[in-house]
């Protein structure tokens, strides 16, 4: 049976408390670092590997973090997770996103509907249409192509799709599968949907409109701004949009769109992105294909959480990691750092994936805990991020333990060899070399250029960046999001903490203000 409790009533986390410190720098000095980086290491999906030897943990941490993930329940958690228990209990809705790229369980029947069946539909109904688009049956009123796809949505409906597209678009121009150039739209300010209209033929440009409900405020204002400017073009819109929603929204069964393409409210938007959230987008830019394969890699690394051994759970280990780093050693954030410039806005997703579904102060009760919970994140890509805030990473007076991401080889696979070695060369030598120089650090008697060294990471390596690699990173994070959540016992698939500036903005929009509000208001010219 499966019991929820705070992690400082658990004996294992007093236990793990107890525990003596890693010195890193010892650890990872000579010989010592070698075997570790040998020995520290877990496969994942689509030829991955989660290495964590410069983390500070040793076999006594090892040990204590797999009582941990055993009086946590971690594995019975995740498997009534994806059998269809209520997870998600603010809301009161099972937690799906997992069967939108397969089956790990028992069927699940919601609503009268065969959940997996109903994904797959939906999956398979926005294959057609790509396809369509793509060999010209559906096209715009003059009878020709569409020659680029726009998202319009915000959060979740945006900020995925946005990174996983990026990540992509150079491996599908190598491997003659890009079929349209995708643009997003997500910010209210005006500036960002004239931007990219002013930017694009709109002509020739099929426009997705995501949002669950069908009443997102933002995303609708910016769905009248796209019609608007189809409007002034001479072009009938309805031509020109399909939308990704609920099958009771009010977009559902609309004449304004070419179609619509459902998703349901047991998927989160930030855990949307091998939904029909990103299916359609994706599918359009990439062909259906690629989808398919960026759907396998994580349903192979999905496979990969339902480990019981903690030591072969990649996912589950990063979570305990994390856990001790947070509650243990007591550091306030985490750093997402791939070198990898196709993955510039992966960072930003795993932003909103972490911070919000783990960013709560009470349980799955509504009680207060009393224990640091989600960290906060963030990152940029290497080599940039060394000449900006690596400084602080290096010397601050903050440890902030790091996450990188490397690949032995570029997408396009176009270089220079410079001074010996090649750009990709020069790009890994770069994210060994900071490794080794956070964990080791270098004794000076000049102060200013001493590194006190100790401050831990792990990596994930992989060959290069395709479609199942993505896949596979992308559940790999979403899975250790999800154990932290059970570990700390929150509810790591509501976001209560986005509702109240929304309520208030709407007082704001129709002059329903007093004090502070409307001062604000006021020197805003609203």
């Amino acid at each position: 049976m499966v019991t929820w409790n705070n992690l400082n009533t658990l004996a294992s986390f007093q236990a793990l408390s107890e525990t003596e410190r890693v010195d890193l720098v010892s650890a990872m000095t000579g010989e010592n670092g070698a075997e570790r980086v040998k020995n520290y290491s877990i496969p994942m999906a689509a030829g991955l590997v989660y290495n964590y030897a410069a983390k500070q943990v040793d076999e006594k941490v090892l040990d204590a973090l797999v009582k941990l993930a055993e009086e946590a329940q971690l594995g019975e958690k995740f498997t009534a997770l994806y059998n269809g228990e209520v997870i998600n209990t603010g809301e009161k809705r099972l937690v799906l996103h997992h069967m939108t790229r397969g089956q790990l369980g028992e069927a699940v029947e919601a609503d009268g509907v065969d959940k997996r069946a109903f994904y797959v539909e939906q999956q398979e109904r926005i294959a057609e249409f790509a396809n369509k688009v793509h060999n010209g049956e559906i096209t715009n009123a003059a009878g020709e192509k569409f020659t680029t796809v726009v998202q319009i949505g915000i959060g979740g409906s945006d900020l995925g799709p946005r990174a996983m597209y990026l990540a992509l678009e150079n491996w599908a121009k190598k491997n003659d599968t890009f079929k349209m150039e995708a643009k997003f739209i997500s910010n209210v300010d005006p500036d960002d949907a004239a931007a990219v209209l002013n930017s694009i033929d709109v002509a020739h440009s099929i426009f997705v409109l995501v949002s669950k409900s069908g009443t997102t405020l933002e995303t609708l204002t910016n769905e009248s701004f796209v019609k608007d400017a189809l409007k002034n073009a001479g072009l009938d819109a309805s031509r020109h949009m399909i939308a990704v929603t609920s099958e009771t929204s009010p977009l559902a069964k609309s004449d304004d769109y070419l179609a619509a393409f459902f998703m349901d409210d047991y998927i989160g938007g930030r855990y949307s992105s091998t939904s029909a959230v990103g299916g359609a987008v994706l599918s359009l830019a990439f062909g259906p294909e690629v989808f398919a394969a960026f759907l396998k890699g994580a349903a192979e690394e999905d496979k990969l959480s339902l480990n019981q051994d903690v030591l072969q759970n990649p996912a589950m280990l990063d979570a305990l990691i994390g856990v001790y780093e947070r509650n243990v050693l007591g550091y306030p954030s985490t750093a997402i750092l791939p070198y990898s410039q196709a993955l510039s806005r992966f960072p930003a997703h795993l932003q909103q994936l972490d911070m919000e579904s783990n960013g709560k102060s009470v349980n799955r009760f509504g009680e207060p805990v009393d224990y640091p919970t989600g960290p906060v994140i963030f990152g940029e890509p290497g080599t940039n991020g060394q000449h900006s805030f690596y400084q602080l990473l290096h010397q601050g007076t903050d440890i902030v333990p790091l996450q990188f991401i490397g690949f032995k080889n570029s997408q396009i696979g176009t270089d220079v060899v410079i001074q010996d070695s090649t750009s990709q060369q020069k790009l890994c030598a770069n994210v060994a070399a900071q490794i080794v120089a956070f964990a080791c650090g270098k004794a000076d008697e000049n102060k200013n250029k001493n590194f006190e060294g100790g401050r831990p990471s792990s990596i994930i390596i992989g060959e290069a960046l395709t479609p199942e690699a993505l896949g596979a990173l992308l559940a790999h994070f979403e899975n250790k999001v999800m154990f932290q959540g059970f570990v700390w016992n929150v509810n790591s698939f509501d976001q209560e903490g986005v509702q109240l500036g929304k309520v208030l903005a709407k007082r704001v929009l129709a002059h329903e203000t007093d004090g502070a509000l409307k001062v604000f208001s006021d020197l805003l010219n609203i």
